[in-house]
């Protein structure tokens, strides 16, 4: 038995002529996402909805769809015609599976639909007055419920009292695709998420530097990026071996300028391997002043090597606000796992704060840049890591 789910797009309503491309890409996803669960899920567009009708279970449904990027909200919900018996009848029946005794409820219709003949108050009267004289227990409270019955009345009636938050923005793949440096730490995976919520479609670039770093801070890159996958269906991840080039800049750079240099090499390698996939920007998840390498003067000279924009939604963030954002998303208790990556594990004593661009440029003539960025992008294995069902 198929079941029927009101699905609500809020933003991309906004949209004007271009909506269509965005819902276009949001039932894409959805089918997506549950695709694991019913290969057969039915979805029918309207303004402002998508009707899903789906034999997955309530669970798998509501569990899965809260993470696409592009829906407000997901309603179970009961359908009838337009004619207010039936619509009273339906509301009756879902009224009586919600635990409502001793509670307060209220009415809310909306009616796209014109040309139905009661306007919205006469029908959520009506239908309130058969749920009281029906069911013991109910008060009325039409300012703050307890319980909100929600009417909808368009080509058909829909009816339906939850309304299960879903993440909001824009569906992962309208607004292009982008590479993200994903260190393992808190913050990379959180800046991550961000974009994919304005429409980034993610690939992620590690880099690994075994054994100065062992195989487990591999592993953890990989579970960060299967829970980023619950949002985006799917991410593919590139592993640099980064070990040959770190020794030599190790060898010849500067104690003080290491840091700098390599985060300069990090993203020359970033930057060919986004090109080799289409994706036209770079993400990091910096935040400004939490480290020596993200300074004003740090994040200058970082991204003089750069030719393509370096998107850093966590500029602005606090360490505790990122670690909450860690914590929501799913992502913090792997980050804090004690695998440190090559940039932990290679922090001068003494970095440069605040480099500036010349000393930078001396530290990095000792370097055959051309050659160890060549050398690491020959060295690259690629993971496809989907979420884990």
């Amino acid at each position: 038995m198929e079941n029927l789910y009101l699905i609500s797009f809020g933003e991309i309503a906004l949209k004007g002529e271009n909506r269509p491309y965005f819902e276009r890409i949001l039932i894409q996803r959805i089918k997506q996402a549950l695709l694991p669960y019913d290969d057969s899920v039915q979805l029918e567009k309207t303004h402002g909805r998508i009707y899903c009708y789906t034999k997955a279970s309530r669970e798998q449904v509501l569990n899965t769809l809260k993470n696409v990027f592009g829906i407000v909200y997901i309603s179970p919900a009961k359908s009838c015609e337009n004619d207010l018996e039936q619509i009273k009848n339906t509301a009756l029946e879902i009224m009586r599976n919600q635990n409502y005794k001793g509670k307060t409820f209220k009415v809310e219709t909306r009616r796209p639909n014109k040309g139905f003949p009661f306007k919205s108050p006469e029908v959520s009267r009506q239908v309130g007055a058969h749920i009281l004289r029906n069911l013991e227990g109910l008060k009325v409270d039409v300012h703050n419920p307890e319980i909100q019955l929600d009417v909808e009345i368009r080509e058909r009636s829909f009816v339906y009292c939850e309304k299960v938050p879903g993440p909001g923005g824009l569906p992962v793949g309208c607004n292009g695709k982008a590479m993200l440096l994903l260190s393992g730490g808190i913050d990379s995976p959180v800046a991550g998420y961000m974009l994919m919520k304005r429409g980034i479609e993610l690939e992620a670039i590690y880099f690994h530097s075994f054994p100065f770093t062992s195989d487990r801070a591999k592993d953890k890159v990989i579970e960060l990026c299967r829970v980023l996958a619950k949002y985006s269906g799917k991410v593919r991840l590139h592993v640099v071996n980064f070990t040959e080039a770190l020794k030599e800049m190790r060898k010849q750079t500067p104690e003080e300028f290491l840091t700098i240099t390599m985060r300069r090499m990090m993203m020359r390698i970033a930057q060919k391997t986004a090109a080799s996939v289409g994706a036209k920007a770079l993400i990091t998840g910096e935040s400004l002043g939490q480290v020596a390498s993200q300074t004003l003067e740090a994040i200058v000279a970082t991204n003089e090597v750069a030719t393509i924009p370096i998107f850093r939604p966590l500029i602005g963030f606090d360490k505790i606000e990122i670690m909450e954002l860690a914590k929501k998303i799913g992502t913090y208790d792997i980050s804090i796992r004690p695998y440190a990556d090559c940039c932990t594990v290679f922090v001068p004593r003494h970095p440069k704060t605040r480099p500036n661009l010349s000393g930078v440029h001396d530290a990095e003539s000792l370097l055959d840049v051309d050659k160890l960025t060549e050398m690491s992008l020959k060295d690259i294995e690629i993971i496809d890591v989907k979420p884990q069902v």
